[in-house]
């Protein structure tokens, strides 16, 4: 079983003109990635290499810092 659904085209196309649903789909892959890398922390489990735990880990920095600066730029009520 895939423990990732990728991104459509049309998820694609919608979050270049919306910022709240690319900010949604941000978040949502970060939090899937988050929950994998736990998941490879566990010993039992533990399937990924530290090369891939690392990739992992700086893809999580780089969706925040994503997150942040979409949040950063968003209108304020």
């Amino acid at each position: 079983m895939n423990w990732f659904s990728a991104v459509t085209d049309a998820e694609l196309a919608r979050a270049r003109n919306d910022a709240a649903f690319r900010q949604k789909l941000l978040q949502q892959t970060l939090d899937a990635l988050l929950k994998r890398l736990q998941k490879e922390r566990q010993p039992r489990t533990a399937t990924a290499s530290d090369t891939q735990m690392r990739e992992g880990v700086n893809l999580a920095v780089k969706l925040a810092e994503l997150i942040q600066a979409a949040a950063d730029t968003s209108p304020k009520p």
